[in-house]
């Protein structure tokens, strides 16, 4: 595996993103931080926090505040009301199934792009998607008759790693080969960098798992996604 390409850092993803390449978009109270409002709603304590780490959190989130701790599996205390539990899988590109190709067919999206952008996810929801996620990478496009009908970008930043997230189509736009199109695309652009592209999809999401299989992605490990709600 080449250098800077480390897989320890994708077991916790959020926090090593918050640490190196997301600085700029972080908030931190001590050693727990999370990422600006309307950027992402994901939180991270230290590795084998404490009590202090938790209340640190806490602070920094506000009372009653939801708090995704994405793939974390640090039990938060007692008093953190449980919000959702959904089980995942965590993917790596492997390039198994052969080399990812750039499409001209996409287009960047931009800062004049969100207000579709947040149409098009609150009609698709492949997940967490906020007026200012597109800070988190670069997000791409595909338009039909000038309307966005699917897009794809990149979310976590782990060192040597890109996550490639809020891949979507509208449902009119299906069966177009627009995920793939993004996706590739995705791929190449992350390892001209000299990085590795990674993934996080639902374990009930069966439809995205085999698109994902067909693009040359392998799991790493089983996830579990909890949120909960500070005291």
């Amino acid at each position: 595996m080449p250098k800077g390409h480390a897989t320890a850092v994708l077991d916790d993803p959020v926090g090593e993103s918050l640490r190196g390449r997301h600085a700029h978009l972080a908030r931190r109270t001590g050693r727990a931080a999370t990422y600006l409002p309307e950027v992402a709603t994901f939180a991270a304590p230290p590795s084998g926090p404490g009590p202090a780490d938790w209340a640190d959190l806490a602070r920094l989130l506000g009372r009653g505040a939801f708090a995704d701790l994405f793939s974390c599996p640090a039990t938060p205390p007692r008093d953190w009301e449980p919000v959702f539990v959904l089980d995942g899988r965590q993917l790596i590109w492997t390039g198994a199934r052969g080399p990812a190709q750039p499409d001209t067919g996409v287009v960047e999206l931009g800062a004049a792009d969100v207000p579709e952008m947040l149409a098009l996810t609150a009609r698709t929801q492949p997940g967490p998607f906020w007026p200012r996620t597109r800070e988190l990478g670069t997000y791409l496009g595909v338009r039909e008759g000038g309307t966005l009908v699917a897009m794809a970008g990149e979310r976590l930043r782990p060192p040597g790693w890109t996550e490639i997230s809020a891949v979507c189509t509208a449902p009119e736009a299906r069966g177009r080969g627009h995920a793939a199109r993004l996706v590739n695309t995705l791929v190449s652009r992350i390892r001209s960098r000299d990085e590795r592209p990674f993934l996080h999809v639902a374990e009930t999401n069966t439809g995205a798992r085999a698109l994902y299989d067909r693009l040359g992605f392998e799991p790493r490990r089983t996830v579990t996604f909890r949120g909960f709600r500070t005291p």
